[in-house]
């Protein structure tokens, strides 16, 4: 009997690296350099990984959108500035290789820009390790389905062997749009109880416990 799951595809802030805090700070000080106000931790998680505007919608509601390419910019120069020192998560390389070397179908589905991601893919090593990527500048922005269904259509996979694995309710309510079945790691931006409320497969503490759960239950 064949694998339940064929395509493994993995957000990537706050579920392979952990650059929560990094997003976090950096939207902070992008919106003090430019007098704007400046959202709290818990406003700033929640916009981990939605589209752009979206975002800036949620973060700054009372901001004509025209400032928002400036937030944008500054947001990017503090990211830039953190970002060399920002980690995977313990475990995250380690299970991807195993899952690859299992021969799973490995794919990224991220609101980061595709320059974004190349350069994390260079930094970490894992350009290899994965068969399709997508990017929020290439797609609609989550929770919209569409980047899930564009690497599902790449990679000639089909959605009931599909599973998302992601930090954020917004990707768990991608993979629900696209008809995706989904893991939660709840060690990212949302919390365990806010992530549970979609009703994911599983809810990991730790990257490591993927293995360990497709070992059982794929």
């Amino acid at each position: 009997m064949g694998k339940r799951f064929e395509l493994l595809v993995f957000d990537w802030d706050g579920t392979l690296m952990d650059s929560t805090a990094v997003i976090v700070a950096s939207l902070q000080s992008a919106c003090r350099d430019l007098g704007l106000p400046v959202p709290d931790d818990e406003r700033a998680h929640y916009i981990i990984g939605l589209g752009l505007n979206d975002a800036m919608a949620h973060v700054l509601p009372d901001v004509d959108p025209g400032a928002y390419p400036r937030v944008v910019e500054r947001y990017g120069h503090h990211f830039r500035l953190r970002d060399p020192a920002t980690p995977l998560f313990a475990g995250a390389e380690e299970t991807l290789r195993a899952l690859n070397d299992a021969g799973f179908l490995l794919a990224v589905a991220t609101g980061k820009s595709r320059r974004g991601l190349d350069r994390a893919l260079d930094k970490t090593g894992l350009r290899t390790v994965f068969h399709a990527t997508r990017c929020g500048d290439e797609s609609a922005g989550k929770p919209h389905p569409g980047m899930l269904i564009d690497l599902i259509d790449m990679l000639g996979a089909e959605p009931a062997r599909t599973l998302m694995v992601g930090d954020t309710t917004h990707d768990i309510q991608m993979a629900i749009n696209a008809g995706v079945a989904s893991v939660a790691a709840a060690y990212g931006a949302h919390s365990r109880e806010q992530l549970l409320a979609l009703r994911p497969l599983a809810c990991m503490d730790q990257p490591h416990e993927l293995w360990q759960w497709l070992k059982h239950n794929a």
